[in-house]
């Protein structure tokens, strides 16, 4: 029963990352084409569609396993979890600050800027992770 119970964990925590990903791959379709629109932004290299659709998806998808870990690993584990992705997302804004991808200062600048969104919105949602685990018609709607 014990192991059974265990699994229910680890699903609904999986799942609480991959739906929360896709949420967050349609905020950051959105402000991909927002951001791209207000500044001209035009390369698409690296953030593209499918980078966003897939990647996002995929982090968060594992976001959540590692969730499962902080949850059944530490007690209070919900708590030091956002802790830990709060903090990382900080640390993920500064150093993309320092990135220099193109040569062209001013494309360098925009890149940034959209890189910076997307890590803001999908580590912000990561950090959350505990509060869509733990909600009851977030659960009851969604998983």
């Amino acid at each position: 029963m014990a192991n059974e119970q265990e699994h229910s964990v680890f699903f609904r925590t999986m799942m609480t990352g991959l739906f929360v990903g896709i949420i967050d791959t349609v905020i950051c379709l959105a402000y991909n084409i927002f951001y791209r629109d207000f500044t001209g932004y035009v390369p698409s290299e690296f953030i593209n569609v499918s980078s966003l659709i897939f990647g996002i998806n995929l982090v968060l998808l594992i976001i959540g396993m590692i969730y499962y870990l902080f949850k059944r690993v530490a007690r209070g584990g919900d708590a030091i979890f956002g802790v830990v992705f709060l903090a990382v997302t900080l640390f993920l804004a500064w150093k993309t600050e320092m990135i220099q991808r193109f040569a062209d200062v001013h494309v360098n600048h925009e890149f940034r800027g959209l890189l910076l969104g997307i890590v803001l919105i999908c580590g912000v949602s990561a950090a959350c992770l505990p509060l869509f685990y733990n909600s009851r018609k977030f659960n009851e709607f969604a998983i």
